[in-house]
C-alpha cells in the first residue's frame, strides 16, 4: 500500500514536470490538492468511540489543450482500506468541450449533476459531510448499496448558461448527462443508463433555485431468493429521484436548502469489496422502495471572510414513514488563516429512531477538522 501512494504521488509530480517541456497546444497544466485531518467524537451509548483521524486528501492535475479543450484527473487517499474504497483511488478523470458558455460536454468520470450540496468542495461544504439525503441518494454512500464513490459516476453530460441580463449575468443554467450508474471505477453491469439533470434560475444575484431529476437503475450479478425461488444472474434495481433545491449567498453569507426523494429498492449489503461474498449478493434491502430527507443550512460571518457561525437541521428517512428517521441537528463556528488553510467545529445532537431496545436514541457527536490547499 504504502509503494502504491508512493508512486501515485512520484506519478503526479512527474507529470507536472513534463508538462514544462509540453507542446503548445497543451497549455495551463497545473497541481493542486487538499488534505483535511480530523477528530471526531460519537457519544451512542455502549458503543461511544473518540478518534483521529485522516478524513481525505487529494492530488489533482488540471489544465488545458487547444485553448477550448479543459481536463482533469484527481486522485484521493484516505483511511479507508475495503477494495472499492481502497487508498488512492482515482475520483476525477475527465474532459470538457468548453467553446461556448451555453453549450459544454463532459467526457469521464465526475460529479453526478444532482443537488447543490454535492459538487461543492469538500471544504468549502461547511460542515462535517454533505447533508444525509445527499450522501445517501446522489452516489456516496448510496442506499441503492453502491460503493462509496464522493457523487461520482462515469458518463457523459451537457451543460451550460444562457440568457444573459445587462450586466453579463446568466439567468438560466441546465445540466443533464448520460451514466452507467454504477460508481466510479465500475463498468455498466444491466446495460441500462442513469439519466440525470438539472435545472436553476438565478434571479437575482447569489440566488439559485433548482430542480433535479434521476432515473436509471443499480445493478448486481449474483444470487437471491423471493417468494418465486433462487435465482441466479443480474438483478437490477430502478432508480426514480429528484431534488428541489434553493441557495442564496451574498456578503459572505450562505442559506441553502434542499429536498430530495428516492422511489427504487437497495440491496441489503453495500458493496466494499468486489472479492467479498456481498459483491454477488443480491438480496434486497428491509428498507423498501422510498426514501426521503431534507436539510437546511446557514453559514454567517461574524468576522467577514474570516470568522463564521453556522447551524445546519439535516432529517433522512432511510424508509418509508418516519420509524427509521435519523435527524441531525449542527451547530459550529469555523476559522480562516488564509485562502489555504482553516479550522472548523462541529457540535451535532442526533435523534436516530432505529436505535432499538435499551440503547437511547439520543446522542451527541462532535467534530473538529484542519484544512489546508495548495
Amino acid at each position: 500500500m504504502k509503494k502504491t501512494i508512493v508512486l501515485s504521488v512520484l506519478i503526479s509530480f512527474s507529470l507536472l514536470m513534463k508538462a514544462q517541456e509540453a507542446p503548445k497546444w497543451i497549455n495551463n497544466v497545473k497541481l493542486s490538492g487538499f488534505g483535511i485531518a480530523q477528530y471526531q467524537y460519537t457519544g451512542v451509548e455502549n458503543n461511544k468511540a473518540n478518534s483521529f483521524n485522516l478524513r481525505m486528501g487529494r492530488f489533482s492535475l488540471d489544465g488545458r489543450i487547444l485553448n477550448d479543450w479543459a481536463w482533469k484527473a484527481q486522485i484521493q487517499f484516505n483511511g479507508n482500506t475495503s477494495t472499492l474504497g481502497s487508498s488512492p483511488r482515482l475520483v476525477d478523470l475527465f474532459v470538457e468541450w468548453q467553446k461556448y458558455d451555453y453549450f459544454r460536454v463532459k467526457v469521464g468520470q465526475f460529479k453526478n449533476p444532482f443537488t447543490f450540496d454535492n459538487p461543492i468542495h469538500p471544504i468549502d461544504q461547511g460542515f462535517m459531510s454533505v447533508a444525509q439525503s445527499v450522501f445517501k441518494l446522489a452516489g456516496f454512500s448510496d442506499r441503492a448499496g453502491a460503493h462509496p464513490s464522493n457523487g461520482r459516476d462515469i458518463g457523459v453530460q451537457v451543460q451550460g448558461d444562457f440568457l444573459k441580463t445587462k450586466t453579463g449575468r446568466n439567468l438560466f443554467h441546465y445540466q443533464i448527462g448520460v451514466f452507467n450508474g454504477q460508481g466510479i471505477n465500475q463498468k455498466d453491469v444491466d446495460q441500462q443508463k442513469n439519466i440525470i439533470g438539472g435545472l436553476w434560475v438565478m434571479p437575482i444575484e447569489g440566488m439559485r433555485l433548482g430542480w433535479f431529476g434521476w432515473s436509471g437503475s443499480y445493478a448486481r450479478k449474483g444470487t437471491w431468493t423471493d417468494e418465486v425461488g433462487t435465482h441466479n444472474g443480474v438483478r437490477s434495481l430502478q432508480q426514480r429521484r429528484y431534488a428541489v433545491s434553493a441557495e442564496y449567498k451574498v456578503k459572505d453569507w450562505t442559506l441553502r436548502s434542499e429536498y430530495v426523494h428516492s422511489t427504487g429498492y437497495g440491496f441489503a449489503k453495500s458493496l466494499s469489496n468486489t472479492d467479498d461474498s456481498s459483491a454477488s449478493d443480491c438480496t434486497l434491502s428491509a428498507d423498501g422502495d422510498k426514501a426521503q430527507g431534507v436539510y437546511a443550512l446557514v453559514i454567517a460571518p461574524i468576522v467577514p471572510n474570516k470568522l463564521h457561525a453556522k447551524a445546519r437541521y439535516d432529517m433522512y428517512q432511510p424508509s418509508d414513514g418516519a420509524e427509521k428517521q435519523r435527524t441531525q441537528y449542527d451547530l459550529g463556528l469555523d476559522y480562516v488563516f488564509s485562502k489555504n488553510m482553516e479550522i472548523s467545529g462541529i457540535y451535532s445532537y442526533v435523534h436516530d429512531r432505529s436505535l432499538k431496545g435499551t440503547v437511547s436514541p439520543n446522542y451527541s457527536m462532535f467534530d473538529l477538522e484542519l484544512s489546508f490547499r495548495f
